[in-house]
């Protein structure tokens, strides 16, 4: 993967954190525990798929070195 893409990759799953976290302001406000529980899962799946970013970029850097 390039560094454009990873670039891409990395705002796109920043913009699925602001979306989820703008949706839990939402059902916060509305005091909605089982849509908060639904967006508590979303924020759950994009922490695994940050990890696998990073993992990734730690692999590539590795590669370079």
């Amino acid at each position: 993967m390039s560094s454009g893409d990873s670039l891409e990759r990395t705002e796109e799953l920043l913009g699925r954190l602001e979306r989820a976290r703008a949706e839990l302001e939402k059902v916060s406000a509305r005091d909605d525990p089982e849509a908060a529980i639904e967006v508590l899962g979303e924020l759950a799946e994009i922490a695994k798929e940050v990890e696998t970013e990073l993992a990734r970029a730690r692999r590539e850097a590795d590669a370079r070195d």
